[in-house]
């Protein structure tokens, strides 16, 4: 392990100074800041946080007029007002948080907050104009409002604001929804992403909104992020025209978010025709938990005979992201998915979990794989998580993935499938190729699978990290590890909870670690046997890396947890 650098004493001290000030409100405390001399006040104020600072500041007035009182030097009163003066430092916290608008502040070049926020400072010559600058700022692109400040008053308020973000929660009434509109006229040209979470929307309601974020397209600057949570459509018979207005003409769009809202298939499909028609520029489109079984029937039909497009059909060019998690999509919707899939040329991330798509559905998928050898294959991330899949069906995925892929999965989850110890030696196989990540929790290993998959690791493998929990694989987990650790040299992050560890598995883990060379920055080992027995010190020696532990272990015993998948 590398040397440590121990903190020097002054260094800590103003660690608990800064604690003391975030946590409580203390003027004997701040008087006794005030007439620190100047260098080691200068070396506190970079170190204070907003809060802290604010807290600070706020107290100046009467202990510098106190100080100054005491004070009969000019001189000294100079010195002690400039450096005072707090400017500096939330001009420099400022920067920090928002580096594109304090770029934008100095060359005088923003047309919205940073060129306020300059003006600002030419205009006022007091302390507090950064720290002003700075609040505003937090403000405006942090804000969120329940249903009790979606009105009227709240637009009064926020009447010289530049919103960037929107995230409304509980709009039920046509008075938060005025509201709303309202503020959406006083931000248009600045907002770039609007959230809704658990709303109750109806057709006119949700017409009114969509219709003038339609209308506003031509001037603003452009609406970038859509989403609708958790939310509910009240008597809405179809897709409302100022959503599929807003879908269709939204050419800055680039996230679209429609997740757990009781979406029928048939709302699914016209947002999805939509944005094909319109060959939409959007990134990411997460359609999760709605019941849409059967939503891409047709376009297997119509797409049937084209498996790969030759430019006279509209495509999704630019989706990069994929989430279908949770939609009860059976093997039929996986077999449509494939002829949609090449009209996502450039898909990065797919989510099938939690859908019973079972082997069937993974043929599919191997099909599509199969096709899509012979070109560029761009796709980097696939979740195929709780899937009911069995051991042959993994089996056959890992193989095409190894074989016919041009370009390696950086990221693969199988994990929530009763996988079986038979699936540790192609897993061991696998983890030899390209994969960089690889989530396998709860597949049902035991110790004969991590046994199986330890011997096929027999070349080196880029893994960069892995998931192993749940899988009850005792001291041969351990002995895994050891030999993964050997063969992954830029592993650096392993997740080994409630395995059966027992508690010789944490000196075969430290020798492995050692000669790890430092890369491993975090061992979760919490829910073991290992964990509610007794530990020797030295063995956690080595679970150090930068001074910090990587080690994460709880305090009670496995035996006495019962485990997700126990009844």
């Amino acid at each position: 392990m590398g040397e440590v650098e121990v903190p020097s004493l002054v260094t800590l001290c103003i660690y608990s100074i800064r604690d003391e000030l975030i946590q409580v409100d203390n003027h004997d405390l701040s008087s006794v800041l005030y007439q620190l001399p100047t260098e080691l006040f200068h070396q506190l104020l970079p170190q204070l946080p907003p809060l802290a600072l604010h807290k600070l500041q706020k107290r100046k007035s009467d202990i510098v007029d106190d100080y100054e009182l005491l004070t009969d030097s000019v001189d000294n009163q100079r010195k002690r007002k400039r450096y005072l003066n707090f400017e500096e430092e939330w001009k420099a916290l400022y920067e920090a948080r928002w580096p594109a608008f304090g770029r934008r502040s100095k060359n005088f070049e923003s047309k919205s907050f940073a060129r306020s926020a300059k003006g600002k400072e030419a205009e006022c010559e007091s302390g507090n104009d950064w720290q002003q600058i700075y609040w505003e700022a937090h403000l405006q692109k942090h804000l969120r409002l329940p249903n009790i400040l979606c009105v009227e008053e709240t637009c009064l308020l926020l009447r010289n604001a530049t919103l960037e973000s929107l995230e409304l929660q509980w709009i039920k009434s046509d008075e938060h929804v005025e509201g709303l509109c309202k503020l959406i006229n006083q931000n248009y040209r600045s907002l770039k992403s609007i959230k809704f979470m658990h709303c109750k929307f109806t057709m006119a309601s949700l017409s009114a909104i969509c219709d003038l974020l339609c209308m506003h397209c031509p001037q603003a600057h452009g609406l970038q992020h859509f989403s609708i949570k958790t939310s509910s459509f009240l008597e809405i018979p179809s897709l409302p025209a100022g959503l599929i207005s807003l879908l269709s003409s939204g050419r800055s769009l680039s996230s679209l978010c429609l997740s757990d809202n009781h979406l029928p298939r048939h709302f699914a499909r016209i947002v999805f025709d939509t944005l094909i028609d319109a060959s939409s520029s959007i990134t990411v489109l997460d359609l999760s938990e709605n019941n849409i079984m059967g939503w891409l029937s047709h376009f297997k039909w119509k797409y049937r005979s084209n498996t790969e497009p030759d430019g006279k059909y509209n495509s999704l060019k630019s989706l990069k992201e994929l989430n279908l998690r949770n939609c009860n999509l059976q093997r039929d919707d996986v077999d449509c998915l494939r002829y949609a899939l090449v009209h996502m040329p450039n898909l990065e991330k797919l989510d099938l979990s939690d859908n019973p798509i079972e082997d069937a559905g993974i043929r599919c998928l191997i099909t599509y794989f199969k096709e899509m050898s012979h070109r560029n294959f761009p796709l980097d991330e696939l979740k195929l998580e709780s899937c009911e899949l069995t051991c042959f069906g993994v089996c056959e995925l890992l193989e095409i993935l190894s074989a016919f892929l041009r370009k390696p999965l950086n990221f693969l989850s199988i994990g929530g499938n009763s996988l079986g110890s038979e699936i540790g030696t192609p897993l061991g196989k696998f983890l030899c190729g390209g994969i960089q990540a690889l989530d396998i929790e709860d597949i049902g290993l035991g110790s004969s699978g991590f046994m199986r998959a330890g011997k096929e690791l027999v070349k080196e493998s880029k893994l960069h990290s892995i998931n192993i929990s749940k899988n009850r694989g005792g001291i041969e987990t351990a002995k895994f590890l050891e030999k993964l650790f050997s063969h992954a040299p830029h592993l650096s992050t392993v997740n080994a909870k409630y395995n059966l560890m027992p508690n010789e598995s944490l000196s075969i883990l430290s020798a492995a670690v050692k000669a790890a060379n430092g890369k491993l920055e975090h061992l979760d080992l919490r829910g073991n046997i290992l964990c509610g027995q007794q530990i020797d010190l030295s063995e956690l020696a080595e679970f150090q890396m930068n001074g910090f532990s990587i080690l994460e272990l709880s305090s009670s015993p496995a035996a006495n947890e019962p485990y997700d998948d126990d009844p």
